[in-house]
Order: structure tokens, then sequence, then C-alpha cells
């Protein structure tokens, strides 16, 4: 590879190959270095609101996704303790109020589209099972030492960009940092077969339940032929895996049936098998990357699940990333820029997403004055409205949003 156009990407997740596509779009060369021997299908289903389907589409990977998509009419949230609606957000008008969709897919069907679109596109080169081990700045860029099992080796770009998410590599070697932060909180994972459950369940929505101490998620997947469930309590368990084995037995103990509907412990209850994660994140911090080397989604801001925005600002950073490079200012000046760009977002974000999951956990009578203010700020004809700051964002490159149309 031509080593002064090459920017070399460690991970290939949804932000490492994100950013690949859209720097080769750009002009440049990518290596792109994973640690794992293959890309396994693995992973939670994915929220992709307008402001990632955007940019996704703008790489021309429409295509490729409208084969495993959903696009819901709404997100449904309800209490966890009678079952009954708290409000309705209509995502279905996502489309005609953003100019994008809001989808969802499993995070794997995304991978995989990302990753055939990359394999395709000569620019692009992806070493599966290379770790990278150490870099060294110097005037021409930087140098990357990596290993491939036992066999050592080492590459030059002009870049260097860590997407090697929460658990950096990248992010160590820059900074030495301590651990992620804990969050506290537990999450489990299961698909369910479309069949098992009620024909309700079946439709294009995304169910939310929300009690103390725990929140469960459920939307249907791949076309509609599964359903992503999710669930999340708070829990002191702290391993670090992303697909540790959980089963039934040990989730329901979470989710006592004094406190949570008979509907939704037996959506629970469905999938014998289950995978779970102990939730981290890390507060927002002034500094990302220094001279060549930056940092990019989890490596640079992992937050909690509980705005459905943790991919969606990975892939945002792969936007604006490319935008800023191919400006011509200078390697190092330019991360400096994308850095500049990003962290008041991102850093808004996080602090959002924790409100968030503050928010639906509560119980007593604080519960009630949320299902009520909920109920009444989610109700309103212009809900959309009140997501414009995370939903209408786009990427430098997009031209300026189209009139609005009303609302009805």
């Amino acid at each position: 590879m031509v080593s002064s156009r090459t920017i070399i990407l460690a991970g290939a997740g949804i932000g490492g190959l994100t950013a690949a596509l859209a720097l080769a779009r750009r002009g440049f060369r990518v290596l792109v270095l994973e640690q794992t021997e293959r890309l396994q299908e693995t992973g939670a289903g994915l929220q992709l609101s307008p402001n990632a389907a955007r940019v996704l589409i703008g790489l021309g990977l429409e295509d490729r996704l409208k084969a495993n998509v959903v696009a819901p009419r709404a997100i449904r949230v309800r209490s966890a303790r009678s079952g009954r609606d708290i409000a309705c957000l209509p995502v279905v008008r996502a489309e005609q109020y953003y100019g994008a969709p809001y989808w969802v897919i499993h995070r794997a069907d995304l991978q995989a589209a990302l990753l055939s679109a990359a394999e395709e596109n000569p620019d692009i080169e992806i070493r599966l099972g290379t770790r990278l081990e150490e870099f060294a700045a110097h005037p021409n860029g930087v140098t990357v030492a990596y290993s491939c099992g036992a066999k050592p080796g080492d590459a030059t770009g002009i870049g260097l960009v860590g997407a090697d998410g929460l658990w950096s590599a990248v992010r160590a070697r820059l900074w030495g940092e301590a651990e992620p932060r804990l969050v506290g909180r537990t999450a489990w994972r299961a698909l369910i077969s479309t069949e098992a459950v009620a024909p309700e369940f079946r439709e294009a929505v995304v169910h939310l339940w929300i009690g103390p101490d725990g929140h469960i998620v459920l939307y249907p997947v791949r076309r509609g032929r599964a359903l992503n469930i999710v669930a999340i309590t708070t829990d002191s368990w702290t391993g670090r895996g992303w697909s540790t084995r959980s089963d039934r037995d040990e989730l329901l103990s979470r989710f006592p049936a004094r406190k949570w509907t008979k509907q939704a412990l037996s959506l629970l209850a469905t999938p014998e098998r289950w995978l779970k994660w102990a939730l981290y994140d890390r507060p927002p911090t002034s500094r990302w990357g220094r001279g060549a080397v930056t940092l990019l989604g989890d490596a640079a801001h992992p937050m909690v699940p509980f705005l459905a925005q943790g991919a969606a600002m990975a892939i945002e950073d792969a936007a604006v990333l490319a935008d800023v490079l191919v400006q011509g200012s200078g390697v190092a000046a330019a991360m400096r820029q994308y850095e500049a760009r990003r962290r008041p977002r991102t850093a808004r974000v996080q602090h959002a997403a924790l409100a968030n999951g503050r928010i639906y956990h509560l119980g007593g009578p604080a519960a009630l004055l949320r299902n009520v203010t909920m109920r009444f700020l989610l109700g309103s004809e212009l809900v959309l409205s009140r997501y414009d700051w995370i939903y209408d964002w786009r990427p430098p490159s997009l031209a300026a949003p189209a009139p609005r149309p009303a609302v009805n």
C-alpha cells in the first residue's frame, strides 16, 4: 500500500468499517487491523436513527441494508408493572421530517453490509487476526508494530485511528489511562423467533417497558424474521466480555413478578439461553489524540445504551473524520479539528443517555411523575422535534436540510 495516502485503522467494528469506507470514498487508502481471526455474527440489535442512517445511505449502503432492516412505525413506551402504554413516539414520520429513515437492524447484519462493501473496495485492506502492539509517530506519519499470530510486522501511514472499542489498545498507549467506569448495570440479549410470540409483538414497533431498576426492549430485526430482546437491570456483575453465557433463570431472578407485568415476564421466559455483558462508560474527556493519532467511537466516548446512540455516534465520527482529513490542512491539525467538532456533541449524548437510564429505572412516586410527564411530552403532535438535536445532524459534506414538511 502507498503510505503517503494510507490511514491505518485499529478495529473492524461498526465505527472502524464505516470510517474505512468514508476515507476510501475521499481518496485515501485504508489499512484495517483487526485482532479477531474472523468477524463473527454477534451482538445485539441496533437502532439506526436518521443521523446514522443518513451517513450510511450517503456511503452507498442503502441497498445492502434494506435486505435486513425494519422501519418501525413507533417506539411504544409501557409501564413495567401494569403493561399499559405510557407514551408513543411516531418514528414512522422520521423520514418525512428529517429526510432519512429510522431503522432497526441486527448488529451482525450491519457489520456484514459494511464488511462486504469494504472488501469490494480496492483502496481498503483488512487484516484479520492482527493485533496492534505499539505505534510511533515520526515526521512522515505513524509506524505501527503488530503481531499476526506469532509473526510480527509493521506498517506505516500518514495517520492512525483507534476504533478498537471500550478496551482500546490505542487509547491505552496514548494515555495509559484508568480502566473504563463500571456503571452498575448488566444487559442481557437474545433473539426470539417471531413464531414464539403473540401477533402484536411481530409488528414493526419498538416496545420499551420501563420499571424500577430495569427495562426491557423488544423489536423486530432481519426484516421481521426474528425479534431482538434486551433486558437491562441494576447489577453488580463486573465481567468484561460482550458475550458471556447466561440463562433464563439468572435473568428472571432480576425481574420480580410483583414489579413486572406477566406479558413482559413471558417474553423474558421465551429464550432459554441468553448472553450478557456488564455496562461500562467513561466520562467525557478533553483529549482524544496526539499528533497524527486519534480515537473514534467507543474508544473515544463509550456510552450507556439508554439513548440508542452508541453506534450512531461512531458512524457520525467516521463521517466527520473523513471530511476534515480531505481538507489538506495536515493530518495532525485535521485530527484536532475532528476532535474539536465531535467532543461537545458526543459529551452531550453521553450525559443524556445517563439521564435516560436514571429516568427509565425510577420506582414509587417518582415513577408516577415520570409517566405523567412522558405521556404529556411524548404525546404532542410535535414530539419528534424534541429529538431534533440528535436526529437532524448531518455531516459537513452533506447539503443543508431541505425545508421541513408540515407535521399533522
